[in-house]
């Protein structure tokens, strides 16, 4: 493999482990645990792993020389640090014990059931330490549901002599590495299932988990590009740059991103929900802001728009429950008709009130909404241009207060959408380090006889020595939800909190930054240098733990 001089030079970091990981190490257990919510439902469903203490690893004298092989699989979208899980579990496996093997399995779960595997060795390991991407092993969006599937991969576990497998995935592929854990252990088939919190969108977190991990590689280099628009906006000072950040489910991206760059608009979706606002008061406020402006003779500005916007404006996020509810039963009838049809079709299909509401949307964003869904039964919002639908809407509403004498200015726009440009970044130190210790943890979790759990590292914002390994079981963190049509358990969602430290933050300061030109630009990731630039945590995290 060709490597450039950066990762040459970046295969030689050395990860930082807490004090806990360095040497031997034996488990410190918490009192017995209970789901966040639907309790009985989730205990009746996880039986053999429900209800398990939380553990926390601490120094021992005699290190466990346990044999086990161990598998490992990359599932859903990339995230900057799973490389150096992989590597964490490589080192922390061989330390056991030299002779202990591990097994990728080739582009996600899907390997596992279809028998595609490769063994990972050192030469292999070497070629990605510190790197991003997934492409080790690549990663897939197989879902682990059906006993037919775990019957099949426990054929190749057998056969590789496999004692646990390790699925490094986000909030879904967590809750399935829960569901294949208890449906292990309900065989008693001695088949340990370990996940590792990865999402770049910051929502999986809770009390256990203080932050997924590739959220500060991908916050930190959306910031860079943001800046970078910003600095051009306050040169060239004639264009408003509507700016899209990934974020479906929750805004931590952009809240982030907005705390680290300073625009003059960052819309967070769990407030419109929260306020009720509808895309045309959201359309108004934005207009007030660039009227103002105008009047300064600023006619530029900077606006973050998370991607899942449309789905948190109430009667829009009433209107796809619906739809999401139509498509999952009636799907099949629905996706061979033209687009006219398929129109008539949900129109006659659905209530009344979101029928008036899929009326009055635009025919591409309505269009878009019509598609189809996503693995778990979503719209794809990614595919919905809000950006572009937004300005769209603020150039028609400046035009007619033009008319009216509300506003003097000239507004021009431009659109961004930074998504993938940020899932496969070289990892920050911080997420290096931090993916590091999951994978260190997720081997100490198996050497112990634990499965059903997720691998956690706490105390982030203080130096890496002093982080805090353990893990959490993954039923703690579980609630029932509506998931195509039907009540699933999954792992609860972390949404921006308006009552939270980061968000209070923002909400302090944003009014300045909407009128004045605040911007500041926190230019590439550093790799090499002061601790203060190289190390730092986000700033959602120092807020949150109030460092």
């Amino acid at each position: 493999m060709e490597k450039s001089a950066l990762q040459i030079a970046r295969g030689a970091y050395q990860p930082k482990l807490p004090k806990a990981l360095q040497g031997a190490v034996k488990v410190k257990e918490g009192a017995p645990t209970q789901s966040v919510d639907n309790q009985n439902e989730i205990k009746e469903l996880f039986p053999n792993t429900y209800g398990m203490p939380v553990v926390e690893f601490v120094p021992s004298e005699e290190l466990n020389k346990k044999r086990i092989n161990v598998g490992v699989i990359l599932s859903g979208g990339q995230a900057p640090g799973g490389h150096n899980v992989i590597t964490g579990l490589f080192d922390q496996l061989k330390k056991l014990n030299p002779e202990n093997r591990l097994f990728g399995f080739i582009l996600g779960p899907g390997g596992l059931v279809d028998h595609n595997y490769k063994e990972l060795t050192k030469e292999v390991i070497d070629e990605y330490r510190n790197t991003g991407g997934f492409d080790m092993i690549g990663s897939g969006r197989t879902k682990l549901e059906e006993v037919e599937q775990f019957e099949k991969g426990l054929e190749i576990i057998r056969e590789l002599d496999i004692k646990a497998i390790v699925i490094i995935g986000g909030d879904d592929s967590n809750t399935n590495a829960c569901v294949l854990a208890e449906y292990y252990a309900s065989k008693n088939y001695g088949v340990q299932v370990i996940g590792c919190p990865k999402t770049i969108d910051g929502d999986l977190k809770n009390t256990q988990i203080e932050t997924s991990f590739g959220f500060d590689t991908a916050t930190k280099t959306y910031s860079e590009l943001i800046g970078n628009i910003e600095r051009d906006c306050n040169s060239a000072r004639k264009y408003w740059h509507f700016i899209k950040v990934m974020g479906r489910s929750a805004s931590h991206i952009a809240l982030e991103c907005a705390l680290q760059c300073q625009p003059n608009v960052c819309l967070i979706s769990e407030e419109v929900e929260s306020k009720d606002l509808t895309l045309n008061q959201i359309v108004e406020n934005l207009c007030g802001v660039i009227a103002k402006r105008a009047a300064d003779g600023n006619n530029f500005g900077t606006v973050i728009v998370p991607e899942g916007l449309i789905e948190f404006i109430p009667a829009i996020g009433r209107l796809i429950q619906e739809l999401n509810d139509l498509l999952a039963a009636h799907g099949a009838e629905y996706k061979d008709l033209d687009k006219a049809a398929q129109r008539e079709y949900i129109m006659a299909h659905l209530s009344a009130e979101n029928a008036a509401t899929f009326a009055t949307l635009p025919e591409g964003v309505a269009t878009q909404l019509s598609l189809d869904r996503d693995p778990h039964g979503n719209v794809q919002v990614s595919l919905i241009e809000t950006e572009k639908l937004l300005s769209d809407m603020c150039e028609a509403k400046l035009a007619q207060w033009k008319e009216e004498g509300k506003y003097i200015g000239h507004f021009a726009a431009l659109h961004h959408f930074f998504g993938y440009e940020g899932r496969c970044a070289t990892p920050s130190n911080f997420d290096a380090d931090y993916c590091y210790a999951l994978g260190a943890s997720a081997v100490q979790l198996i050497a112990n006889g634990k499965t059903g759990y997720m691998a956690i590292v706490k105390n982030t914002t203080a130096p890496a020595d002093e982080w805090i390994a353990g893990g959490v079981p993954i039923t703690m963190m579980m609630n029932m939800e509506r998931r195509n049509g039907k009540m699933k358990p999954v792992i609860r969602k972390a949404l921006v909190e308006l009552d939270g430290a980061p968000f209070k933050a923002f909400a302090a300061v944003r009014d300045e930054w909407a009128v004045n030109t605040s911007y500041v630009y926190p230019g590439p990731i550093q790799y090499w240098g002061p601790t203060e630039v190289c190390d730092k945590p986000t700033m959602t995290l120092a807020l949150e733990q109030n460092r």
